[in-house]
């Protein structure tokens, strides 16, 4: 299995968004995939696109540099976060001085490529998602700023209500950089381009890639879904992977499928060839996230490689490729603090455990860096 085996760097603190002058595509045109050929090969013409697209009424520039409230509602939840330009100048020298905490390691190579292309598009083309526990004080500034008029308000292609408020007031944004200085953060979404803004920086220290583009959402005001993500293993079976579960210390029962499915929680796993279902309770798993045992302890014991994993959002799409040479393992959604508390001690996830929704629009807050 190709497995990513690099952590990034980690960023110090103090944790810092830098006012940034948007890009945006026109209401119409966010979250549609037509709009993706903004964003398209050839990577080097696409600041020279968004600009006849601006001519052309298909994307507008915002006038001055801003911190943006950006508050987006799917299907009745309501998130809204601080989008800014991250500084990544500087790096930790110890755990006490991280401000960023990524919770996967990546892909050297995959990181590499993202690196380019935002390099060749002058453009970073969407927030990474940060996730915090923030203070009181803070949750009330964003109050203050919510009770305003937004600037921008529309209903996207997506379905997604987007309202977003551009923070440019001196004090305001003072008072930002204060409160901001001493949070600590998860990467909730993006690690290989958090890695990427990292590698441009140190190609490029002192210029407009001493940051990248970031959305902090407070965990405790408007929190994100954190869902699992399941796997299928192409080249395995059932009765291998449960020969392999036992061994690494689990109960292991037949169910039917409606059974297994109403035991997945935080320490249960459900398993299938899309005719047998078996439930898995590891033992000791309190303090641990049942994808980390299941990539750690389980799948080092099966007989022979597994010739492919593939990951799958939802559990109908990990069901639907389901066989006898290809089972489906569903996993619990893992708990917000069991994954902070697990990364602060020097943990990590394995890759693709998390999946933290929902996510805003393609095409929303966007930032050129053409002079970078």
């Amino acid at each position: 299995m190709d497995v990513a085996a690099i952590v990034p760097p980690y960023v110090a603190k103090p944790f810092r968004l830098v006012p940034f002058t948007a890009v945006m595509l026109a209401p119409g045109r966010v979250g549609d995939p037509a709009s993706a050929r903004a964003l398209a090969r050839p990577y080097r013409d696409v600041a020279t696109r968004l600009t006849r697209w601006i001519d052309e009424g298909r994307a507008s520039a915002d006038q001055a540099p801003a911190i943006y409230l950006h508050e987006y509602t799917v299907e009745g939840l309501t998130v809204r976060g601080l989008v800014g330009a991250l500084d990544v100048a500087r790096r930790a020298a110890d755990a006490a001085d991280r401000a960023v905490w990524p919770h996967e390691a990546i892909h050297p190579d995959q990181a590499g490529e993202l690196a380019d292309r935002m390099q060749q598009m002058a453009l970073n083309p969407a927030p990474i998602l940060l996730v915090h526990h923030g203070s009181a004080d803070l949750r009330a500034l964003l109050d203050e700023v919510a009770r305003l008029a937004p600037d921008w308000s529309y209903l996207d292609r997506t379905g997604q209500r987007q309202r977003i408020w551009a923070v440019r007031d001196p004090d305001r944004l003072a008072r930002l950089d204060d409160l901001l200085a001493r949070t600590t953060c998860l990467i909730a979404d993006g690690h290989h381009r958090y890695a990427a803004y990292l590698r441009l920086q140190q190609q490029h220290p002192g210029t407009a890639w001493d940051s990248g583009l970031a959305m902090l959402v407070d965990q405790d005001d408007t929190p994100l879904f954190l869902g699992a993500i399941h796997r299928t293993l192409a080249g395995s079976s059932l009765d291998e992977l449960v020969s392999a579960a036992r061994a690494a210390g689990a109960d292991v029962a037949a169910a039917s499928r409606d059974a297994a499915l109403a035991v997945l929680d935080s320490t249960h796993l459900a398993l299938t060839d899309g005719t047998a279902w078996v439930t898995i309770a590891p033992h000791g798993l309190e303090h641990r996230a049942a994808v980390a045992w299941l990539h750690e302890e389980v799948l080092p014991l099966l007989p022979r490689a597994v010739s492919r994993v593939d990951h799958h959002h939802s559990v109908e799409e990990a069901l639907a490729l389901a066989g006898p040479s290809c089972p489906a393992i569903l996993l619990p959604s893992p708990d917000f603090e069991q994954v902070k508390d697990l990364v602060e001690a020097g943990g990590l996830l394995p890759e693709k455990a998390t999946s933290f929704q929902p996510k805003p629009s393609l095409g929303v807050l966007m930032r050129p860096l053409r002079d970078a």
